[in-house]
């Protein structure tokens, strides 16, 4: 059975015939993920209350992460968060896909959880992180944070913290940060290894 059918067996209106996308069952997401098949059935009822055809391409994924952030521009940090999910379908978030992100990020290992932050800031999925990709995300989570930041941001922020991290995480100054430069730049702070524990999530 799939989550469509176990969805329209419960009772809820959130099946649309139109849709043209159906999910494994919650079961076998399950096995997949570190979520149970209670937590995804919730899960994809609001997934689908959002996206009724199954899929949500970026800038309908925009609209939605905006939401979260009504004080500020979430568009670009948007982005860079739907360009971390591998599509199977070229410019489509399907729910597997979603789940596989939340996942990684709310319950995954530290190692899990280092693997998605690089893989947001290496925009161009080249490996590495250049200067320019984790300045473009530091702006972004400044324009993410807009008037909610307390006290307000100056107009050079962004640059600044990068000009003060960016030669210290490059350990072997070769003007990129590779994965073992971000983990080993995390090892050395247990703050921010604290603050990947506080990603987890209950449901």
């Amino acid at each position: 059975m799939s989550l469509e059918d176990d969805c329209d067996d419960a009772g809820s209106n959130i099946w649309c015939p139109g849709a043209r996308y159906r999910p494994e069952p919650p079961e076998a997401l399950a096995r997949a993920s570190h979520f149970t098949p209670h937590e995804i059935k919730l899960m994809y009822r609001g997934f689908k209350q959002e996206c009724p055809t199954g899929v949500v391409d970026e800038e309908a994924f925009k609209n939605i992460f905006s939401q979260f952030f009504p004080l500020g521009d979430a568009s670009q940090y948007a982005h860079f968060v739907f360009n971390t999910v591998k599509h199977k379908q070229r410019g489509k978030l399907n729910f597997e896909e979603f789940l596989g992100t939340l996942s990684a990020l709310g319950r995954g290992s530290r190692q899990e959880k280092l693997s998605w932050v690089f893989a947001l800031y290496d925009a161009d999925g080249d490996g590495r992180i250049s200067r320019a990709e984790m300045l473009a995300v530091v702006r972004a989570v400044y324009e993410l944070l807009g008037r909610a930041a307390a006290p307000p941001v100056p107009p050079r922020a962004a640059e600044d913290h990068v000009d003060r991290i960016f030669h210290l995480m490059d350990t072997n100054a070769d003007g990129v940060v590779t994965p073992d430069e971000l983990a080993r730049w995390c090892a050395r702070d247990p703050a921010l290894l604290g603050s990947l524990d506080t990603l987890d999530t209950v449901l």
